[in-house]
C-alpha cells in the first residue's frame, strides 16, 4: 500500500470503474484536471494498493483541516480498495483525524462501518475538523 504514488492513475480508475447503480460517471475529463492541480497543491490525496506490482485498488479525495472527504473507490483485485480503506483509516486515526466523509450512504459503505449523522450533526463536526491546520503535501503510509 503506497500513498501519492499513483493519483492520476486512481483517479482515472475510478472514473472507469463500473458502477451497479449508475450509468456513466461523474468523473469528467475537467474534474480529473481540477483534482490533479488540488493534489499539486497539496489538497487531494490518493491511497494506491498494489499485488504483484501492479496497481490493484485505491481511493481519492480531499483533506481540509481534520477532515477527509472520499471522493471515489476502485478495484481490479478483490477487496483492493478496501485494504486501501482500511490503511486510510488507520493513518487517518494517527494524525487524529475527526472523519471521513463518505458523501452518500451506500450499503457497501455501512456493511464497512460507514455511519449517516443528521445534516446538524455533521455541520458541528465538520466546523470543529476545519478549526484544524490542513495536512498538505505529499502523504506517506
Amino acid at each position: 500500500m503506497t500513498c501519492d504514488q499513483a493519483f492520476g492513475d486512481v483517479i482515472r480508475a475510478c472514473a472507469l470503474a463500473p458502477r451497479d447503480e449508475q450509468r456513466g460517471t461523474w468523473i469528467t475529463d475537467d474534474m480529473q484536471e481540477a483534482y490533479v492541480r488540488l493534489h499539486k497543491l497539496g489538497y487531494a490525496h490518493s491511497v494506491e494498493s498494489w499485488f504483484e506490482g501492479k496497481l490493484a485498488g485505491g481511493l481519492y479525495g480531499v483533506s481540509l483541516g481534520k477532515a477527509f472527504f472520499g471522493e471515489s473507490m476502485f478495484h481490479r483485485t478483490a477487496d483492493a480498495s478496501k485494504v486501501a480503506l482500511a490503511g486510510l483509516v488507520e493513518r487517518l486515526k494517527s494524525w487524529k483525524f475527526h472523519f471521513i466523509d463518505a458523501q452518500m450512504t451506500t450499503e457497501h459503505l455501512l456493511r464497512l462501518g460507514a455511519k449517516e449523522l443528521p445534516r446538524r450533526v455533521f455541520l458541528k463536526r465538520l466546523g470543529e475538523a476545519l478549526r484544524s491546520p490542513s495536512k498538505k503535501g505529499r502523504w506517506n503510509v
